[in-house]
């Protein structure tokens, strides 16, 4: 399994809409419940966040890549944790 970095802010609500739908995700997906994913809150954790190329969060990054930035949906939470799966 591949490292999922997941970019947010605390006061950003669609970071915990994503938040919510992974947590969704892995209740209803057992296969899912042991894949890493590193939260770096960008306000917090500034010298991690300035190595990465993004403007929007939630953003996440599967094995390096950017896989979405953005305004999640339950799909494409699903979709990175299907790719970091791989």
């Amino acid at each position: 399994m591949k490292t999922v970095f997941m970019f947010i802010t605390d006061w950003c609500p669609y970071c915990k809409q994503a938040l919510s739908f992974m947590e969704d995700l892995k209740k209803e997906h057992p296969e899912y419940g042991n894949l890493e994913v590193k939260i770096i809150d960008e306000e917090r954790q500034p010298e991690i966040a300035k190595q990465y190329d993004y403007y929007y969060v939630p953003t996440y990054y599967v094995d390096g890549v950017k896989v979405h930035e953005g305004v999640p949906s339950r799909d494409i939470v699903r979709k990175v944790f299907k790719e970091a799966s791989k």
